[in-house]
């Protein structure tokens, strides 16, 4: 506090005779405008995982099952610490001690378990591709969830301690009052904790995800694929019927499981980049006094936390066919579904019968049957492979 500050006997009340600290309109309307847009999107995009994984059956695998995780993580982060910080400009603390308490602790238990996900599905994308013949029995869907339910267990006790470190302080001005939500300890005691917050969720999962990647990357791209997968038409020998067919779905195979590693690989490379602005302003303040609090830099480090919870959806979306064709299809299910609900009063019941007329190969899975089932509002069609009957 400054020299001309004053202490009563309650240390969450104190008097200061200058005029109460506002923040510059310009400053206001830039944090209310990317907050906004920020979260808005993250929000959306982190539902939208949610969804398409849990209504969709063929989407649910180990790795999926990690991105849920890591999606609610996400929105947690946003909703907790983003659109709090919109009222926080405006009008400092309005949500009183027990909001302090929570709000804090949310905001912890996010970007915690949001950072052992992360860890988590590198792990098991390891597995996965160096020991492939382990994966099958290890790198399930049930250990997954099992896997998942101990990690927010975990950070759901870990995080306890913030209930008995946050406080709120309240600041008698010349022309008002300010409450504010801080740290009821001296600045020395709660820097422990933010270097032990900085190894185990920032520098050890780093660590972990360098090594990993590292060791897939030498599988995936300096190990060769089979002669006989290399063969292409016009070269070598060529593979007709069964075989070629056996063949392609291969390279498939081998193709989706780099562009998965690549899309993880992503997510962690800008959990890394986006992060290390604020990590670093704590490391820095940790041996500097005063601390460094430019404000504009601050909202740097606020913008780039949030964002961080809100890219992932869309590198999903860039870099994933599938959870590209599903959120598609999570969109076009929901308009039809409105459409359809204002003509028809009685449920309708779809069959997916194979056009044998046509000369593609390609098979309506029996996924996909089930799924127009069972949801009753998809209207998909099977491009040269099907025909849609409708019966009442």
């Amino acid at each position: 506090m400054e020299n001309n500050t004053t202490t009563f006997q309650d240390v969450t009340q104190v008097v200061n005779l200058t005029e109460m600290p506002l923040l510059p309109v310009e400053e206001q309307v830039i944090t209310i405008f990317l907050t906004m847009l920020i979260c808005g999107v993250g929000i959306a995009g982190n539902i939208m995982v949610v969804l398409v994984v849990l209504r969709t059956k063929h989407m649910v695998t180990p790795t999926n099952c990690y991105l849920v995780s890591l999606a609610v993580a996400d929105l947690i982060v946003l909703l907790a610490a983003g659109l709090p910080n919109i009222s926080d400009v405006v009008a400092f603390w309005i949500y009183g001690y027990t909001g302090c308490l929570c709000i804090t602790y949310l905001q912890y238990l996010g970007i915690n378990v949001s950072s052992c996900s992360i860890t988590a599905f590198t792990i098991e994308r390891y597995i996965a591709i160096c020991h492939s013949i382990k994966a099958q029995f290890i790198c399930t869907v049930s250990r997954a969830k099992r896997i998942i339910a101990g990690v927010w267990v975990f950070t759901s006790l870990y995080c306890i301690m913030w209930f008995f470190l946050v406080d709120t302080n309240e600041t008698v001005y010349s022309n008002g009052v300010v409450i504010t939500c801080g740290y009821r300890v001296s600045r020395s005691l709660y820097m422990p904790i933010y270097f032990l917050d900085f190894s185990l969720f920032y520098v050890i999962p780093l660590i972990v995800a360098t090594v990993l990647y590292g060791l897939i990357a030498r599988i995936l791209i300096m190990s060769p694929l089979p002669s006989h997968l290399n063969d292409r038409g016009g070269g070598g020998s060529v593979h007709r019927g069964p075989s070629n067919s056996t063949n392609q779905a291969n390279k498939g195979a081998v193709f989706a499981r780099k562009q998965i590693t690549k899309m993880l690989a992503v997510v962690v490379i800008l959990f890394a980049v986006l992060w290390m602005p604020y990590r670093t302003l704590v490391v820095v303040n940790s041996f500097i006094d005063p601390p460094y609090h430019n404000p504009w830099f601050l909202l740097f480090c606020r913008m780039c936390i949030y964002a961080n919870s809100a890219i992932n959806p869309i590198i999903y979306n860039l870099m994933s066919q599938k959870f590209r064709v599903a959120f598609k299809k999570l969109c076009k299910c929901n308009w039809q579904h409105e459409e359809k609900a204002a003509k028809f009063n009685v449920p309708m019941y779809y069959s997916v019968m194979k056009n044998s007329s046509h000369e593609s190969n390609e098979p309506v899975t029996e996924q996909e049957e089930i799924s127009c089932q069972i949801t009753n509002r998809c209207n998909a069609t099977y491009d040269e492979a099907s025909t849609l009957s409708i019966s009442q």
